[in-house]
């Protein structure tokens, strides 16, 4: 296809190695299957939209001088980071050389900055919607495990807070290293099985998380009774867990593979065959993808790449994901998104148990955190879909 004028170059932020490249390299496609997508619908503004690639490792400080080296070479915005320790590395660098970050993962929330565009879910998307499943189908027993660093210690706070004002109390909070050795693995499993029937929920990422799930397999907890509820275990990690390992645990999240609408069934299968049929897509991959069809719209009716442009068009259109509609909100630059809580079955499969009826406004300072979700949920057990 023949572009004219100049490319529009954005770059990617994505780790390909480290603790949790097995999370970011189903990003790292989603948005490369996004930019692959708009280029063959011709492009942007009639000029080729072209990336910039880099492998930060899962290092905070990396994903810094990469971030750098990607604005110096004439990225336009960047698309990327994981991990909260790596977004604060990197908005440093993008709010001085005036240009945008896209975020693609949930987070814990508290945090708004003009140049960051956050496309993950906020905690009463996720965590508020969880914690009513939770208390409802597993009693009021729970036990914390976390990696070391800033989104766990938030997050289990705002769970905390959650599952006590619905009457549970957390029995024991610790946090192991990212990439932690098997004794700390060892211990916290032993200190879940003295904790007595406590439900676990994690904030454990990447490599660590995949090697807990496993001991906690191995240890003959029943998954019926005591499983791992999550906001960020997702399919990637299955695929390298084992599925027979996964079953009966539990994520949050707006996004998972099995929806069936249009929207997501195209994406999946245009996701699959360039990838391979066996490649696993999570939520965080699907905000990376969509994300970048979102600049590519703003683009397109700003006729503009410049920060004030794209910030300006960003909130004016709604997006067709494959989650459902999204919009981004003008006021906090986060993400109207869907809610959904879904169990692993025994194909390995997540199984939706319960999704709001329509996109959840996004809440980062958790303004209206327990507001009734009465007149937004759906339950899958009794039939009730959007």
């Amino acid at each position: 296809m023949a572009f004219r004028g100049a490319p529009i170059t954005i770059g990617m932020l994505f780790s390909q190695t480290g603790v949790t490249a097995v999370l970011e390299s189903s990003q790292r496609k989603a948005a490369m299957l996004a930019v692959s997508q708009i280029n063959a619908s011709g492009g942007l503004l009639e000029r080729e939209l072209v990336l910039l690639d880099s492998d930060p490792a899962s290092n905070p400080a990396r994903f810094k001088t990469e971030a750098e080296r990607l604005l110096d070479e004439g990225a336009e915005a960047l698309f990327g980071c994981y991990m909260s320790s790596t977004r604060k590395a990197v908005l440093p660098v993008v709010e001085a050389r005036g240009s945008l970050l896209f975020y693609p993962t949930l987070y814990e929330g508290f945090e708004y900055m003009p140049s960051c565009i956050y496309s993950g879910a906020a905690p009463n998307q996720n965590a508020r919607m969880l914690a009513d499943y939770l208390t409802e189908m597993y009693g009021t027993c729970y036990f914390f495990v976390g990696s070391n660093y800033v989104f766990p210690y938030e997050s289990n706070r705002i769970m905390r807070d959650l599952l006590s004002n619905r009457g549970a109390t957390v029995t024991d909070e610790v946090y192991i290293s990212l990439d932690p050795s098997e004794d700390e693995i060892a211990h916290v499993i032993k200190m879940v099985r003295s904790a007595g029937p406590v439900v676990v929920f994690s904030t454990l990422v990447g490599d660590g998380a995949v090697r807990f799930y496993k001991a906690y397999d191995e240890a003959g907890f029943d998954r019926t009774a005591q499983p791992i509820a999550s906001l960020t275990f997702g399919e990637p990690e299955i695929q390298a867990l084992g599925s027979g390992s996964a079953t009966g645990h539990i994520k949050a999240a707006p996004y998972f593979s099995i929806i069936d609408t249009p929207a997501n069934r195209a994406f999946v299968a245009a996701y699959r065959e360039a990838f391979g049929p066996d490649c696993a897509i999570c939520a965080e991959a699907e905000a990376a993808y969509f994300q970048v069809k979102l600049f590519a719209e703003a683009v397109r009716r700003s006729g503009k790449t410049d920060r004030m442009s794209i910030i300006r068009t960003l909130p004016t259109f709604s997006l067709e994901a494959p989650q459902g509609s999204v919009r981004v909100d003008g006021s906090t630059h986060h993400t109207h998104l869907w809610s959904r809580v879904a169990v692993v079955g025994e194909n390995g499969a997540f199984q939706i148990m319960r999704e709001s009826a329509r996109p959840v406004a996004p809440d980062p300072y958790l303004v209206a955190l327990e507001n009734s979700l009465d007149d937004l949920v759906a339950d899958a057990n009794l039939g009730c879909f959007f």
